[in-house]
């Protein structure tokens, strides 16, 4: 294995990064773990792994520890789409009712509560796209801002608890209005369960069949799932939140989670448990134009297409969004088909370039990719909400000061 100065980054300012987390994060106890990967021209040049997997049975995180990406599975879940796409199978402007006829009638809210809606009907139909950018009208229970999203956590609309499987997730949520007309705003969505149910109705196969024999078998991701296998279970993480009072506190307890067990909705937008390794596989497939180690997932063009800019008129989220979600509120950022881009490096203030993409997850995992400077940067840990720190923001600034040379 080369060094990082062969790939154009200083081995001293790679180990800020660890040193930096440490002091900043896990020691004070404000993080339970991390773990940072950084892929460049082709290495895996730094490897950071510090904390704890399991705070309450001293057990220390391991390079193959698993994590709930949340999230992370969208962009997973977009590729798998996309897939069918390249197939002929459907187009991005086909509109939705197309897949899901009942959807057709579906209207935009006015006034009332769950039961007793009273809606007018949509300026546009909701097509494919908007699903894939998150224009489409829908919203997450979480937001607790409107009556709708009241209907979805009473609904239990999340994606994963709904009864009936992927079929009676998407027939429940035909019965609540849009929060607006499909290409008007941005919203942060369960759009991508509702692909997950698509790649599953069109394909003809079962959603998380598709992804393992179509992704990750070729990808040789052998630890990424809806659940965590029993002879993977020792190597689950336990998942934190902070408290009203700001502590950190258990979750989720790996010995009794959820994950443990095959879940009934195979959630599309925030179902998969992964590793770093095998995320950053997925990510160097990415970073390669759609192929890695001779696995061919989707087209160079696909690829291009997706990490454009697909809001409305060109606009940015932070003039689009209806969302509370965190990565909404950082100017110079669009969204294409299942990843947010820099659209002006001056706006978001940040180090790194032109046309990266990327996403995170609800336990403040995250990843970038930057195909100028040939990079990917994958980030674990477990921790609720992904606000609670400027984290991904710090680790930016900490892996592009570690550049030597730059390909821009």
């Amino acid at each position: 294995m080369s060094t990082p100065e062969a790939v154009g980054l200083s081995s001293d300012r790679l180990k800020r990064i660890g040193a930096f987390i440490q002091e900043r994060y896990v020691a004070p106890g404000k993080l339970p773990c991390a773990l940072v990967q950084v892929w460049r021209r082709g290495q895996l040049a730094h490897t950071t792994i510090l904390g704890a997997a399991d705070k309450e049975r001293g057990l220390p995180l391991q390079a193959d520890s698993l994590f709930r990406i949340y999230s992370m599975t969208k962009p997973i879940t977009s590729i798998a789409f996309m897939m069918l796409v390249e197939e002929g199978k459907v187009a991005l402007d086909d509109p939705v009712h197309r897949f899901i006829p009942s959807w057709k009638t579906l209207g935009v809210f006015q006034a009332g509560v769950a039961g007793a809606f009273l809606t007018q009907p949509v300026d546009q139909p909701m097509r494919i796209i908007d699903l894939l950018r998150h224009t489409s009208g829908l919203t997450y229970g979480f937001q607790q801002r409107s009556n709708v999203d009241a209907a979805y956590r009473k609904l239990k609309l999340d994606g994963v608890d709904s009864e009936g499987g992927l079929e009676g997730f998407v027939e429940a949520l035909g019965t609540v209005p849009l929060e607006f007309s499909p290409g008007q705003a941005w919203n942060y969505s369960v759009a991508t369960d509702v692909l997950g149910y698509l790649v599953q109705a069109i394909s003809g196969q079962p959603f998380d069949l598709f992804l393992k024999e179509r992704i990750f078998d070729p990808l040789k991701m052998t630890d990424t799932g809806f659940f965590v296998p029993d002879d993977q279970r020792h190597r689950f993480t336990a998942c934190y939140t902070l408290n009203p009072r700001g502590e950190v506190v258990l979750q989720d307890d790996p010995t009794t989670s959820r994950y443990l067990s095959e879940p009934s909705v195979k959630s599309g937008g925030g179902g998969l448990v992964s590793t770093a390794d095998d995320y950053m596989r997925f990510c160097r497939m990415l970073l390669n134009g759609g192929e890695l180690d001779g696995a061919r997932i989707v087209s160079p063009k696909t690829l291009k297409l997706m990490t454009m800019n697909h809001l409305p008129g060109g606009r940015e989220l932070t003039q689009m969004s209806k969302s509370l979600f965190s990565e909404a509120v950082f100017e110079g950022l669009g969204f294409g088909l299942g990843f947010a881009m820099t659209v002006d490096q001056a706006r978001t203030k940040n180090l790194g370039s032109l046309g990266e993409y990327f996403w995170g997850g609800m336990a403040s995992t995250a990843f970038w990719i930057d195909p100028v400077e040939d990079l990917a940067v994958v980030f674990m840990t477990q921790l609720i909400p992904s606000s609670a720190y400027p984290i991904r923001r710090e680790l930016r600034t900490l892996v592009y000061a570690a550049l030597t040379e730059s390909n821009a």
